[in-house]
C-alpha cells in the first residue's frame, strides 16, 4: 500500500474520532436531520477504519511469520510460519482492494431516478426501426430490474419504431445502472426493406439524465423560458387528442427543448417537461465540464458525448461490441430482449479499475 493511501486511511481514523466526539454532543442528538446525516457518515467511516487496522494487524502478523521462519530450525514450526506468510498475504491482497474500492468516491447521482432519451440518427427508416428495438430493450431491462418507466413524449416513425422517443425510468440506483449507456448506438443488419441483402449501417443517439431534485428544477429562471401549448398527437386516448394539453418548453440561452404530451392535464405535463428541462440542463453542464476533464486526462469509459460511438450491434453475426472497454459478447438475441447484465457489470468494473488506479497514482 501506497504512503499516499495510508495517509488518507490516517486521516479518516481521526475523522472517525471527531465524529464520536460530535455525536455525544446532546445537541446534535436534538437536531434528528442533522444526527442522522452524521450518524450515517460514522457508520462508513468506521467500517473502512476498522479495515484499515484489520489490514494492519495482518501486516504484522506477516513480517513475525516472514521473522519466524527465517530463523526458526525446527521443521514443522518453520512450515507453520510459511502457512502464516501465505495466508497473511491473501488477507492482505483483499483487504488492500476493499479499503482502495472504499475510498472511490460515489456519485450522489447513483440514487437518483433517470430520464433515458432514444433518437433515430443516420440510416433513415433503418435508423427509426433500430430505436424501436432499443427502446424495447431499455424497457426490457427495466422489467427485470423491477423498475417502473413512463412515456414522457415519443414521436413515431412512419414504417414503425421511433424518431425520437424519451423516458422516465423510476427505481433503485437506476442513474447508476444506466448511465454508461449514453452514446452513439450503430448497428449492422439487413433492413427489412432491403431486397438484396446487403448489410447496411445505421445509428441513433441514446442520452440517460439523472432525475434532477425538485429544489433544483425550480432554479429555471422563468424569463429563460418560452412556453409552448399544442394538441398532443399519437398514443393517449381520445380526451388528449382533443386539448391543447401538450407542453413545450424552450430554454432561450441554450436552445434545448423538452416536451411532454403523455398526460390529459396540461398542469402535469409542464412539470415534467420542466424536469426533462432541468435535466438536460445539469447534462450539458456535465458533459462540458467532462469534456473539459477529457482535454487532459483521456477517461476509459468516455465523456457520455451522444457523438461518440460507443457500441456496435451486429444483427449477422449476433456480436455486441461496446468499443470504449473493447468487449464482445456473441448473445445479442438474449441482449436485445433486455438482459444487459453483463454489458453493465463490465463498464462499471472497467471505470471501477480506472478510478483504483488513479488513486494509486494520486490522482494524476
Amino acid at each position: 500500500m501506497t504512503p499516499l493511501l495510508r495517509d488518507q486511511f490516517e486521516r479518516l481514523a481521526l475523522r472517525l474520532a471527531e465524529l464520536d466526539a460530535i455525536l455525544a454532543d446532546p445537541a446534535v442528538a436534538a437536531d434528528p436531520q442533522r444526527w442522522r446525516t452524521l450518524s450515517r457518515e460514522q457508520s462508513e467511516v468506521r467500517g473502512v477504519v476498522e479495515r484499515y487496522r484489520r489490514y494492519q494487524q495482518r501486516e504484522a502478523d506477516l513480517a513475525a511469520a516472514q521473522e519466524m521462519q527465517a530463523h526458526e530450525e525446527d521443521r514443522e514450526m518453520a512450515e507453520m510460519a510459511r502457512e502464516e506468510i501465505a495466508a497473511a498475504g491473501a488477507d492482505l491482497e483483499r483487504l488492500q482492494f476493499e479499503l482502495q474500492t472504499a475510498l472511490i468516491p460515489r456519485d450522489p447521482d447513483d440514487e437518483r431516478n433517470a430520464f433515458l432519451e432514444i433518437r433515430a440518427g443516420t440510416g433513415g427508416d433503418e435508423s427509426a426501426l433500430f430505436a424501436g428495438d432499443l427502446a424495447r430493450m431499455y424497457l426490457r431491462f427495466c422489467e427485470r430490474q423491477g423498475w417502473r418507466t413512463e412515456v414522457l413524449s415519443q414521436s413515431d416513425a412512419e414504417i414503425g419504431g421511433y424518431k425520437e422517443l424519451v423516458l422516465r425510468i423510476a427505481g433503485e440506483r437506476v442513474y447508476e445502472q444506466l448511465r454508461f449507456e449514453s452514446g452513439g448506438h450503430r448497428v449492422q443488419r439487413v433492413p427489412a426493406t432491403e431486397s438484396q441483402g446487403r448489410i447496411h449501417t445505421s445509428a441513433c443517439t441514446v442520452a440517460v439524465m439523472p432525475e434532477p431534485d425538485e429544489a433544483e428544477e425550480v432554479q429555471l429562471n422563468p424569463a429563460e423560458l418560452r412556453i409552448d401549448t399544442f394538441r398532443a398527437s399519437g398514443a393517449g386516448g381520445q380526451h388528449v387528442n382533443k386539448t391543447d394539453s401538450a407542453i413545450r418548453i424552450t430554454h432561450l440561452p441554450t436552445g434545448l427543448v423538452a416536451e411532454c404530451q403523455d398526460d390529459r392535464s396540461q398542469h402535469r405535463n409542464k412539470a415534467k417537461a420542466m424536469a426533462v428541462l432541468a435535466a438536460r440542463l445539469r447534462e450539458k453542464d456535465r458533459s462540458e465540464r467532462a469534456a473539459k476533464e477529457a482535454a487532459t486526462r483521456k477517461s476509459l469509459i468516455g465523456s457520455g458525448d451522444r457523438s461518440d460511438r460507443i457500441r456496435t450491434y451486429n444483427f449477422p453475426q449476433g456480436r455486441l461490441t461496446d468499443h470504449r472497454i473493447n468487449l464482445t459478447l456473441y448473445k445479442l438475441g438474449t441482449i436485445m430482449d433486455g438482459d444487459l447484465s453483463d454489458v453493465v457489470t463490465a463498464l462499471h468494473a472497467a471505470r471501477g479499475a480506472e478510478q483504483l488506479a488513479q488513486l494509486e497514482s494520486g490522482g494524476r
